[in-house]
């Protein structure tokens, strides 16, 4: 008899849940939208109220319906969420404060005690503790300001780590590898989500790995250009050190690494902005899982039948500033009067690719060598088009896009030059 997994994908902007068989088939899927960040003070980026929790449970509840199947062949949860995210829990498990957003200011820097604060986890390590009732974590999720040792995964015995991200081993969770067990769903659990009671919750890694593990990215030669609201480029690693252009995260295997360029805060976000611009007061009028890309499809079409260079607009991605350079700001450029809705979407999607391809020539470039396959996964035909010629390389048409070339640097314009 067939069995089923349930995959919980939560990222920056939605949720997405799949209902999948042992040989890869989809069964079922929903999509719920997050809620827009709420800004509490300079510097705060925030999920207000229990947004990530929510969403999981509406997106889980919303596929099941649509499940056809038997729910009893459902034999495993595998949960990827969000990384650099930061809950502040209660002894309880719930939310001390709403959760810091990866863009938050604080989770760049120590952790400052609070009162009410029994427990410092991630996002998956929230939602863990929602399903399961455990407080577990896959270690794949621990970058950043965490007191982790790099080499084995697990939280670091070095006094001097713990004093540098303000966390003593009683806030911190268990950590387990990807593919370990988490727990079982528990009866709240079931109730909230429409999972079965009992059913298994398995580790995945933090969510740029796991895209880099379902894009087939298993070669030094390959290089995956990573979409969403944060934009990056992944390649294999040699290694937990970092160097010029390029720093190391945890793999979705146990003791693998992927050294990972310079990225864009608020790269697919930019668009999404637009998009919500556009819509106005319609937006969220039409109906559907991905409704919300419903304009971007349209916008898609528009931009493509423009000029390579977009008639003269371009675009500088600062969206998000950097904590180094606060009044760091973006711009939109080189209006005039024959300009249109078109020209501002492929501006965006121009200046992204320039700036990704000249980050996968510094990583290149730090790593010492070069790549011969670009991988591309994205729903926009223009985007992934102009991103394969600025990194001077064709790609085949298809949701996944793969293109080879020896070298990635020829053939393509300079990016705008950044302000600020």
């Amino acid at each position: 008899m067939t069995s089923f997994v349930v995959a919980i994908d939560n990222g920056s902007q939605s949720t997405k849940v799949l209902v999948v068989d042992e040989h890869g088939a989809i069964h079922a899927s929903a999509r719920v939208a997050l809620r827009p960040y709420a800004h509490p003070a300079p510097g705060r980026v925030v999920h207000p109220d229990d947004d990530v929790w929510t969403s999981i449970a509406e997106a889980c509840r919303v596929a099941l319906d649509r499940f056809t199947g038997d729910r009893g062949r459902i034999v495993g949860v595998g949960l990827c969420t969000i990384r650099f995210c930061r809950a502040l829990l209660a002894a309880d498990g719930t939310l001390v404060e709403p959760m810091s957003s990866w863009m938050d200011a604080s989770v760049g820097r120590p952790y400052i005690a609070r009162q009410g604060v029994a427990r410092v986890t991630t996002s998956s390590g929230y939602v863990t503790h929602r399903l399961t009732g455990r407080f577990r974590d896959t270690a794949s999720n621990y970058q950043g300001v965490w007191p982790i040792d790099q080499a084995t995964w697990r939280w670091s015995d070095d006094p001097a780590e713990r004093e540098r991200t303000g966390m003593s081993r009683d806030l911190l969770v268990e950590l387990v590898d990807p593919g370990d067990l988490l727990g079982t769903v528990t009866a709240e659990a079931a109730a909230s989500t429409g999972l079965p009671e009992g059913v298994p919750v398995f580790a995945t890694g933090n969510d740029k790995a796991v895209e880099a593990l379902g894009a087939g990215l298993a070669s030094p030669d390959q290089v995956l250009l990573s979409l969403g609201t944060y934009i990056s480029s992944m390649t294999v690693g040699e290694g937990r050190a970092a160097g010029a252009g390029f720093w190391t995260n945890f793999g979705s295997r146990p003791g693998q690494y992927l050294a990972e360029s310079a990225g864009i805060r608020r790269g697919m976000w930019t668009v999404s902005w637009l998009r919500s611009l556009l819509e106005g007061d319609r937006a969220g009028e039409a109906s559907g899982d991905d409704a919300m890309y419903d304009l971007e499809a349209r916008l898609d079409t528009e931009a493509a039948l423009l000029p390579p260079g977009s008639d003269g607009v371009r675009a500088v991605l600062d969206w998000l500033a950097p904590d180094d350079a606060p009044s760091r700001r973006g711009a939109l450029l080189g209006f005039s009067g024959a300009n249109g809705r078109a020209h501002l979407y492929r501006a965006i999607l121009e200046g992204i690719a320039f700036e990704m391809a000249d980050n996968i020539d510094a990583m290149a470039a730090g790593l010492g060598r070069s790549f011969a396959e670009l991988i591309i996964i994205e729903r926009s035909r223009l985007l992934a088009g102009r991103r394969a010629s600025a990194a001077g390389a064709a790609c085949d048409r298809g949701r996944r896009r793969r293109s080879r070339r020896s070298d990635l640097r020829g053939g393509r314009r300079r990016p705008p030059p950044r302000v600020g």
